[in-house]
């Protein structure tokens, strides 16, 4: 299963001022670009943290959300997950699924990056400094990556594109 990371971020590498930061900071250009990728995947995976910060569950994909939570609301459209992301990509991929958006947030970000999982990359850096919050990932890594991509996507925002190199 293909797993492409797509985040925005801020100049200074942040993708959050914190973990209840609501994405509204993002360029209406950004959620429409991460808006048509992630529904040509059909599913976009993240933290419960990442998961609470929007009013609803994202529309026409499949939202997994890693969770702690013992007895989690159940929602339409929502797949509450638990434990190691390889065992949740084999049942993804026993449900149809060839691709994934891994959309955040920072410690979800790390745990697939660490076990090998992300396949490509796509940030969005937007003309922003937060100084202080969160970073795309949590942990500690040496990943090389590959430049597939440079987009202008608006007179003020740019998406790149890496190939992680395994």
């Amino acid at each position: 299963m293909k797993i492409t990371l797509m985040m925005a971020m801020t100049l200074d590498g942040k993708i959050a001022k914190n973990s209840d930061h609501f994405p509204d900071w993002t360029s209406k250009e950004d959620k429409q670009h991460f808006a048509k990728i992630s529904k040509e995947a059909g599913v976009v995976i993240m933290g419960d943290k990442t998961f609470f910060t929007f009013p609803a569950p994202l529309k026409d994909r499949l939202n997994v959300v890693f969770t702690l939570e013992e007895n989690p609301k159940e929602m339409p459209g929502v797949k509450w997950v638990k434990g190691e992301p390889e065992k949740v990509l084999t049942e993804l991929e026993s449900m149809g699924y060839k691709s994934a958006i891994l959309g955040g947030g920072a410690a979800v970000n790390g745990m697939f990056l660490e076990k090998k999982l992300v396949d490509e990359i796509i940030v969005t850096i937007e003309p922003k400094i937060f100084g202080e919050g969160l970073g795309l990932f949590k942990g500690g890594f040496d990943v090389d990556l590959k430049l597939k991509g440079v987009e202008k996507i608006s007179d003020y925002s740019v998406v790149l594109r890496y190939e992680v190199l395994k």
